[in-house]
């Protein structure tokens, strides 16, 4: 695991080398004759992006020192960083980027050429949002999460795990993998707690689901993982399926589920689970 005190000396490498190829045209400044090495000076950063010099230079120099968000933004936007530079700079930070992907409310659709992945597929697919809320599923998708990902049911796989009457009777022992849910849950959920839409929905399930509740309290927590998954289909039958989740690169704040028939299946009907 990397140590403090390499993340500071990492982040001061990374501004340092950030600093050095910009030109001080590129910020609309003068040469101001020769200088004794290629790019910006300390200062000019620090002037462009509205902080203290001296606290810019304890940054590069590797220094304990905090870095709010907002100004690390204004250090993204001074240093003209791309999107991936930027949110390597917010990781090396430790702090979270106000304006990354994870910061949108709710609402947040797929990007279009995930939501046509999705489409494309054959066997059972969604994705899900920070807060398990499907964005994007396929027809054999809905055909198979009866209660959830059909009509116009709520779309929050939690709800639909603890609160749906529909999901009680075709997931097999149903309370174990309730708990399991939410043990995967508490654990891909635990770096944005704070997020209003995720204290929202925990509070909301608290009141509603005394299974929820009593899970809730255990602090379980467990990875979310693949696996065997079955579901007690009314109109197929027991059907049995292999879960893959992939974090999407683009949007981290994203996960593709996709559920591959498991060789019997496909030879007659078996089971499947969220």
């Amino acid at each position: 695991m990397i140590t403090p005190e390499r993340r500071r000396h990492s982040l001061g490498e990374f501004l340092r080398a950030h600093r050095a190829r910009l030109s001080p045209a590129s910020l609309g400044l003068a040469a101001g004759g020769r200088r004794r090495t290629p790019g910006l000076r300390r200062e000019e950063v620090a002037q462009a992006c509205g902080i203290s010099t001296t606290w810019y230079t304890w940054l590069e120099q590797g220094r304990d020192v905090s870095a709010s968000p907002v100004a690390l933004a204004s250090l993204a936007t001074g240093l003209r960083l791309t999107p991936a530079e930027r949110a390597y700079l917010f990781e090396l930070a430790g702090k979270r980027d106000p304006a990354g992907p994870e910061a949108g409310g709710d609402g947040m659709d797929a990007p279009p050429a995930l939501a046509d992945a999705v489409q494309a597929m054959t066997a059972p697919a969604y994705v899900l949002d920070r807060a398990w809320n499907a964005r994007a599923w396929n027809a054999a998708a809905a055909a198979l999460f009866v209660g959830w990902l059909d009509g116009t049911n709520d779309k929050n796989l939690l709800r639909y795990v603890f609160l749906s009457r529909a999901a009680r009777r075709i997931i097999p022992d149903w309370e174990a993998r309730a708990r399991r849910v939410l043990a995967e849950f508490r654990a891909d959920s635990s770096h944005h707690l704070d997020d209003p839409r995720l204290t929202t929905l925990v509070d909301d399930l608290r009141k509603e689901s005394p299974l929820f509740a009593r899970g809730w309290r255990d602090h379980d927590v467990v990875e979310r993982a693949g696996g065997e998954r079955s579901f007690d289909h009314p109109r197929r039958g027991r059907l049995l399926y292999e879960q893959l989740a992939f974090t999407v690169a683009s949007r981290p704040d994203f996960k593709l589920v996709m559920l591959m028939p498991r060789p019997r299946e496909r030879r007659s009907s078996k089971r499947v689970v969220p």
